[in-house]
């Protein structure tokens, strides 16, 4: 049960304001959109000021990584070796890989190419190829505070309808950013993505969606892709979360790969993923990895 504050106690977010100060009339304007039926955000996944800052130098850490295998991204690399060369970057740069041993996961990333939606376990047996299209998907942890983003790499010459579906994904979280601001709702965004993935002919993904992070690697909410406008959790300065829709080029149904990780389209038809870490703030959003 949430503590009632009196307005002179001090505030819960740990500001050291009084609370009549700081999130008084906060929580009174939540309590009215709860008291409406909708979700509200429970105070622990509302970060304050000084975890942002070092959710915010995750995230430049987790680009930063980003930023340096796109350079070597090439035809004949296997994915073992991606792996390897984001590991020891992290490293370099100070940062611990977060999905390394996590729940038992056994590599520093994961590399989901073609028909993998997502999930896609390293191997030196992988060789990347002429007309692959790869998702490579970086997650650390720095300083105790968690980032997550990922991009998708095209091999070569990719099929038309393969690099348009490529192209498509990233056009879709690019426009759902719009709808990222204080007092819209999670189906906001989620009906942005569905409406531009469905107007090219494609479907998304319902089992596997967004999440909030910063604390820990996955928190509260879940993020849908496939909600409507105006449903799911309402947005609040503070939240932090992932935007990582995943298209198809056929149908949203998969299967799993007996290990236990590995997600695969149910068609053989490619899958597309980008993933983007953003901050809601008091006038919109910003976007902390990507």
């Amino acid at each position: 049960m949430v503590k009632k504050l009196g307005r002179n106690d001090p505030c819960w977010c740990g500001s050291s304001k009084k609370y009549k100060k700081c999130h008084a009339e906060f929580d009174d304007k939540l309590e009215s959109y709860r008291l409406q039926g909708h979700i509200v955000p429970p105070r622990e996944i509302i970060k304050n000021p000084a975890q942002i800052a070092g959710i915010r130098a995750s995230g430049k850490i987790n680009t930063a990584i980003l930023d340096y295998i796109t350079d070597h991204i090439k035809i004949g690399i296997s994915t073992e070796e991606i792996d390897q060369l984001v590991y020891q970057k992290t490293l370099e740069l100070g940062g611990h890989p977060a999905p390394l041993n996590y729940r038992g996961y056994p590599k520093s990333i994961c590399t989901s190419v073609n028909d993998q939606i997502c999930h896609g376990i390293p191997s030196p047996e992988v060789i990347l190829k002429e007309g692959d299209i790869v998702n490579i998907d970086v997650s650390t942890i720095y300083q105790g505070y968690f980032s997550d983003s990922s991009r998708m790499f095209c091999l070569g010459e990719v099929e038309p309808t393969t690099a348009k579906l490529v192209q498509v994904v990233r056009e879709a979280v690019e426009l759902s950013l719009s709808e990222v601001k204080p007092w819209n709702f999670l189906g906001d965004v989620s009906h942005v993505i569905y409406q531009h993935a469905k107007k090219h002919g494609y479907s998304v993904v319902r089992e596997f969606g967004g999440h909030g992070i910063g604390l820990e690697f996955h928190e509260t909410p879940w993020v849908s892709f496939v909600a409507p406008a105006g449903t799911e959790m309402l947005m609040v300065p503070g939240m932090i979360f992932t935007i990582e829709p995943m298209i198809n080029l056929g149908t949203h149904e998969l299967y799993l790969d007996p290990n236990g990780w590995t997600a695969y389209t149910a068609d053989g038809k490619p899958s597309a993923q980008w993933e983007v870490m953003v901050l809601v703030t008091e006038d919109g959003h910003e976007v902390l990895a990507h």
